[in-house]
């Protein structure tokens, strides 16, 4: 199963990551965000529909997306958008749009504050 991980990490933790896959080290997918805050606000609820309904479901042009989803095009479009900027969707030659996964895993961690 082709799987992506989305989740936060720091930038040393993604260097980490850069420098194990470049010794042949096998690290998966990865899209990672700095904060959950950031995470958050931009896989926002609407975005988690689309890609629910792009997750292994290949190249797809924005209208499908929108079909499948039930919302508006230019709607759709505001927030495919958003996804292609951050990485998140990729966009073919063809212009379709593709999320290339199987299955998404969510991961990160809320610490308590220091006092």
């Amino acid at each position: 199963m082709n799987t992506v991980t989305l989740g936060v990490d720091t930038e040393d933790a993604v260097s980490a990551r850069f420098v194990a896959a470049m010794k042949g080290e096998p690290q998966g997918a990865f899209i990672t965000f700095a904060t959950p805050e950031l995470l958050l606000q931009t896989l926002t609820q609407m975005r988690w529909e689309i890609l629910k309904k792009m997750t292994g479901a290949g190249r797809l042009s924005l209208r499908e997306v929108a079909r499948r989803v039930g919302r508006d095009v230019r709607r759709v479009s505001d927030d495919v958008h958003a996804l292609l900027d951050v990485g998140v969707l990729e966009r073919c030659d063809d212009g379709s749009i593709e999320f290339p996964y199987d299955a998404v895993h969510v991961d990160f961690t809320f610490q308590a504050e220091a006092a």
